[in-house]
């Protein structure tokens, strides 16, 4: 099981060919906090900090200069080069790697992988249950904030047998009334007009959409609700998004490392690739919807 760092990183080896596009690094030889305005590498093993953009952790500083004699790097315009393009100004300990002029940024593949998860959504859905007792002369009932859908319904019967039967008469109500002392408060509810002995379990499964990761140590399976296996999907998904940006990219002449490179990677070239990630997305998406359909098919039921 993959951590929210451990998959950014994957993606980040896929886009960058696995060590065939090798970025310039350095480290921190001391450490600096989330006000600092300068920070420090060893002189003896780092020959220069380029002037312009450089990361450390998922935070974008923009560098004015280095000196060589003190090993001191300025950040430009104060705090205000700090938490650059949308990242924040953070804490960073000894030896955290610099990447100078970084080709996709941590933060920018962190936002790839939750716009990937997001959108798999409601072809991969999050499965979960609710329990609730059947009340006499009562057909609405209330369901939790995060229900998206509902799969299937049932209900305890009377006796021994402990048998769960279907209920094929219910319906799933995204847009309820809202009335607390109703015990109607989150706005979803699912009205049932099956015939349920009263105080009997009803017990609900139903969807929702997975949730984001956050954190470096976030494990994939357990904060999204997705399965391991779907590891592939979101990586795919976030290749393609970010591979689509380089195309853009090329628009940019002003650099002589841009000008140079223009005639030897042709036109395209980053679309076809991104192109052949989306491929492998799509592929890997219709695998996983046919085998949650398949898993797990709902029952039989009938909504109005």
């Amino acid at each position: 099981m993959a951590t929210f760092l451990e998959l950014a990183n994957q993606v980040k080896q896929q886009i960058m060919g696995f060590t065939q596009n090798q970025e310039q690094i350095a480290w921190l030889s001391a450490g600096m906090t989330a006000a600092d305005t300068t920070f420090t590498v060893p002189t003896s093993e780092v020959a220069n900090v380029s002037r312009g953009l450089v990361e450390i952790g998922d935070e974008l500083i923009q560098v004015a200069n280095y000196s060589l004699t003190t090993g001191v790097v300025t950040v430009a315009a104060g705090v205000n080069g700090r938490g650059m393009f949308g990242s924040t100004a953070s804490t960073h300990a000894i030896n955290d790697i610099i990447t100078m002029d970084p080709d996709f940024p941590l933060q920018r593949i962190k936002e790839a992988i939750n716009y990937t998860i997001n959108a798999v959504y409601p072809d991969l859905y999050v499965m979960t249950t609710y329990d609730f007792p059947k009340v006499a002369a009562r057909y609405e009932y209330e369901m939790p904030a995060d229900a998206e859908d509902i799969l299937r319904v049932t209900a305890d019967t009377i006796g021994p047998s402990r048998v769960k039967f279907p209920s094929q008469t219910w319906r799933f109500n995204p847009q309820s009334q809202i009335q607390p002392a109703s015990g109607l408060s989150t706005g979803k509810s699912i009205q049932i007009m099956d015939f349920i002995v009263p105080g009997r379990t009803v017990h609900v499964v139903y969807t929702k959409k997975p949730a984001n990761l956050v954190n470096n140590a976030d494990d994939y399976e357990t904060v999204t609700g997705l399965p391991v296996r779907t590891q592939d999907v979101i990586m795919f998904g976030a290749c393609a998004r970010l591979l689509s940006g380089l195309e853009a990219s090329r628009l940019q002449q002003k650099a002589v490392e841009s000008t140079e490179r223009a005639p030897l990677v042709p036109a395209g070239s980053a679309s076809n690739a991104a192109t052949y990630y989306w491929n492998l997305y799509e592929r890997r998406l219709q695998e996983e919807r046919d085998r949650l359909n398949l898993l797990f098919p709902s029952y039989q039921s009938f909504t109005s």
